[in-house]
């Protein structure tokens, strides 16, 4: 194997009303960034990890930096990542006083026999790991997605959402896949959506990588990233995979996306919202983005 190929998004939920010029030029600088180290052989894992924090720290998707507060005003994160060469997989849910959840997901995978820790336990992990903390969460966070489909709505309205994720194949076949948040808007404490629950909104194994992005109890409830590796394993093409879970999570009413890529560089990219943002680098060495269809 020397194809090596990666895709990555920067959430569902963008509107046609609304100027994407700096993350259009953002995802792609990404790609660009991490193109060399997949050229030179580096693992899928640390690749996905490597993009999804670039993807975090712009502060412009609703991930990481560009998260916004929960009802109580705490900035509670989720993140999660799984390495589908080996099964591996890390996760943190409700993470608060660090910049990069990818990195806190990455540290439970290498550093505990666990794969999902939550919470304060979370953040007591991420201190003792020597993560970088923030400082002052007003200063820091950027509350991205002002104006999109995600804006807030009030208790009583729609799961409004953003997330950002990488699927990458590397040199070797190995594939892995990466998705961090900042969860749906004026979300109760403690909510946990799709992201850090491995095989909802997060999933790699020997043929497929998957992070999806929405409303996050839709993913949940249809298990969409591991329905749509175990469809994929069945021998269903991957792109009519990906659709038919997108069409299953619109047809019990909720919205969203999905990115994946298989083990022979076939990318897919489906989503029922009005636009989602998203990157490839498809294995024939094409760079493109798109935020709308067409």
């Amino acid at each position: 194997m020397s194809r090596f190929a990666l895709i990555l998004h920067g959430g569902a939920g963008a509107r046609r009303s609304r100027d994407y010029a700096a993350e259009i030029v953002h995802m792609r600088e990404v790609v660009e960034a991490v193109r060399p180290r997949l050229a030179d052989g580096a693992a899928a894992l640390d690749v996905a990890v490597e993009a999804v924090e670039r993807l975090e720290a712009s502060g412009l998707y609703v991930a990481g930096r560009g998260a916004s507060p929960n009802t109580a005003g705490v900035y509670e994160l989720d993140a999660a990542l799984m390495d589908g060469a080996s099964g591996r997989a890390g996760a943190v849910a409700a993470l608060v006083g660090f910049r990069s959840p990818i990195r806190a997901a990455r540290a439970v995978m290498d550093r505990t026999p666990h794969v999902l820790l939550a919470g304060a336990g979370a953040a007591r992990f991420a201190a003792d790991a020597g993560l970088e903390p923030v400082g002052d969460p007003e200063a820091w966070f950027t509350r991205a997605g002002q104006g999109e489909d995600n804006h807030p709505p009030g208790m009583g309205g729609a799961l409004q959402h953003g997330t950002v994720g990488c699927c990458v194949l590397d040199r070797d076949g190995r594939l892995a896949a990466a998705t961090s948040t900042g969860g749906v808007f004026g979300k109760l404490p403690g909510r946990v959506g799709d992201t850090p629950l491995v095989a909802a909104g997060t999933w790699a194994d020997g043929r497929v990588a998957v992070s999806c992005t929405g409303q996050g109890e839709y993913f949940i409830r249809t298990a969409a990233a591991a329905r749509l590796g175990f469809e994929v394993e069945a021998g269903r093409p991957l792109a009519e995979a990906a659709r038919g879970v997108i069409d299953r999570i619109g047809a019990l009413g909720g919205d969203g996306g999905l990115i994946a890529l298989d083990r022979d560089g076939a990318l897919a990219e489906p989503f029922n919202s009005q636009g989602m943002k998203r990157a490839w680098l498809s294995a024939d060495g094409e760079v493109s983005v798109k935020v709308f269809e067409g």
